[in-house]
């Protein structure tokens, strides 16, 4: 009897190691795979207004009575007057890389989780992190890691495109 439980334990053991992986594994839901709205938030920057980290100089939340659809993917902003702005421009104010974490993209790689707060206007350019001290980090050797993300994001585009759950 020990070994059929041992045996269940182990099936039960690998099937959740399985179920574990295509969720932490998966790319997030959108439009094309281009804008990264997390595993579960369906919105881009967690619903954060990308203008405010240019005007405010913070993350500030927005609103989704405030929103537009850009690129499949619903954005949020604090005003209208952000909105506006960033319908007139969404390139300038959109995050580098999809919103995703330009350590991990430098490194030819994504992680879905950042940190709307752990962000660096560079170039004027905003670049997004999975936590603040990756940020500091990656700001603190932008020559090195900016030329790496911009050369691997191509391919990890193309990767999050590909893999995109339906």
């Amino acid at each position: 009897m020990y070994v059929a439980d041992a045996s269940r334990s182990l099936s039960n053991l690998i099937l959740a190691g399985a179920l574990a992986f295509s969720v932490v594994g998966a790319a997030p839901a959108h439009a094309d795979g281009s804008v990264n709205t997390g595993y579960f938030g369906g919105v881009a920057i967690m619903g954060y207004d990308p203008v405010a980290y240019f005007t405010d100089g913070k993350a500030v939340k927005g609103s989704e009575k405030i929103a537009y659809d850009w690129l499949g993917t619903p954005w949020n902003f604090a005003s209208d007057e952000h909105r506006k702005m960033f319908m007139s421009e969404p390139v300038k104010y959109a995050p580098q890389y999809g919103g995703y974490c330009v350590g991990e993209v430098s490194l030819d790689s994504v992680t879905v989780n950042v940190d709307p707060e752990a962000f660096k206007i560079i170039d004027g350019k905003l670049y997004l992190a999975y936590d603040k001290p990756d940020m500091e980090n990656i700001a603190a050797h932008a020559d090195d890691v900016l030329p790496k993300a911009e050369a691997a994001w191509p391919a990890v585009k193309a990767r999050l495109e590909r893999d995109q759950i339906n």
